[in-house]
């Protein structure tokens, strides 16, 4: 497999170059903001690649597919490229907007697309569970969501967080996810999901999902201890969606929860 990585510069773009040839793939472009004229295997610590870091989104024209962690308006314009050359692209980018959700929009009319808040197959594996024990466990349990990442990480609450909270909100028929309280607020509503977010350190990524209930209380938790997890399961997304229809897919596509 030919892979193109899209925010090569980035933590989670080293990361994939890092674990590509592991899962049996080959980095064969790199595009950044930044590292520009650098090779892609040096800038990840290890042998060089042949592959030189570049700005123009035109160099992934050689992949088979592209991975991209990057930022909103950088993806928004890697799909609008990729709607016109029918590129597949597996991306993890967190944070939206309407260009952004427009531009995946139009490239899943015709190629196939992953996009996922996390790529963990572990954290795919909680999404699945915090849905049936929500559902299970019925109005009596209250859910609140718990997530601490690195004091750098920019958006809050993270995508795995919202995503998790969306996921026991249907199971639930919550629609209302409050983000952290504060003050007099009264007695906690019954239509509600807390989601608080905690900063600090070099957390890679804690999500948890706690079931109160009267007398007992279930917690669901994923923590992660490195960014190869996200970097693996992406790979493995990039190499389950070259040769599929167009179309929008999830992580749980990919393991074949869906």
């Amino acid at each position: 497999m030919k892979l193109g990585v899209f925010g090569a510069g980035g933590r989670m773009g080293r990361s994939v170059i890092r674990v590509a040839a592991s899962a049996g793939a080959q980095v064969v472009a790199a595009v950044d903001r930044s590292d520009i004229g650098r090779d892609a295997g040096l800038l990840v610590g290890a042998q060089p690649l042949g592959v030189v870091v570049g700005n123009q989104v035109g160099a992934l024209e050689v992949a088979d597919v592209v991975i991209d962690f990057s930022a909103p308006d950088a993806s928004a314009e890697l799909f609008r490229w990729a709607v016109e050359v029918r590129k597949p692209v597996v991306s993890g980018t967190t944070g939206t907007g309407d260009d952004l959700e427009g531009a995946i929009a139009a490239l899943a009319d015709v190629a196939p697309v992953v996009v996922a808040p996390n790529f963990s197959q572990g954290v795919t594996l909680l999404f699945e569970l915090a849905r049936l024990a929500a559902k299970w466990a019925g109005p009596d349990f209250d859910a609140e969501i718990v997530e601490m990442h690195h004091r750098a990480k920019v958006d809050s609450p993270s995508g795995t967080a919202v995503r998790l909270a969306a996921l026991v909100g249907e199971a639930k028929g919550i629609e209302e996810f409050p983000h952290g309280r504060s003050g007099q607020v009264g007695a906690r509503p019954d239509a509600e999901i807390g989601v608080m977010s905690l900063r600090g350190g070099d957390v890679v990524g804690d999500h948890t999902l706690m079931l109160a209930g009267p007398g007992e209380r279930i917690e669901l938790v994923h923590r992660a201890s490195s960014r190869e997890i996200f970097a693996r399961g992406a790979v493995r997304a990039a190499g389950w969606v070259v040769g599929r229809e167009p179309g929008l897919f999830s992580m749980s596509d990919v393991m074949g929860l869906g």
